[in-house]
């Protein structure tokens, strides 16, 4: 058991969903959780380290990709319960989104794939649904900065 299951405090993520166009870029989770599905990109958040800094850490370790100025996205809790009802995992995470300014996409870290998708690609990767909700919802925000 690690020290992410049954935490006596959430555990903070941070995500970067970054555009180019239309398109989103999005990565492969090559380590539990979620091994082998289609994710925004991040990870865990460093003490000592801005929520900005891990953003575009993460972005850069996962995909090789470098983003211009970030707007905050969405804050999305991920809980999950065991059968009895205690909390098993219980992640809080801050999605942030930005336009590519640099870089093509390169798996790296704990990644296995990292790739551009179109919007009418997005429904047949098998998403959680929040991160679909929060693709749509950093692109109305990049809109509207």
């Amino acid at each position: 058991m690690s020290e992410r299951e049954y935490p006596t405090r959430p555990w903070i993520g941070i995500g970067l969903l970054a555009f180019r166009g239309d398109d989103v870029l999005l990565v492969k989770r090559g380590k539990p959780p979620r091994m082998g599905e289609w994710s925004i990109p991040g990870g865990a958040q460093w003490v000592g380290e801005t929520a900005e800094a891990t953003a575009r850490r993460e972005l850069r370790e996962e995909t090789g990709v470098e983003v211009g100025p970030l707007t905050l996205a969405a804050v999305v809790d991920a809980l999950e319960q065991d059968d009895s009802g205690r909390t098993r995992f219980h992640y809080t995470i801050v999605d942030f989104a930005a336009e590519w300014a640099s870089g093509e996409p390169q798996a790296g870290d704990d990644v296995s794939d990292a790739r551009w998708f179109g919007p009418p690609e997005l429904p047949g990767l098998g998403l959680w649904a929040e991160a679909i909700r929060v693709i749509e919802e950093a692109r109305r925000r990049l809109r509207d900065v």
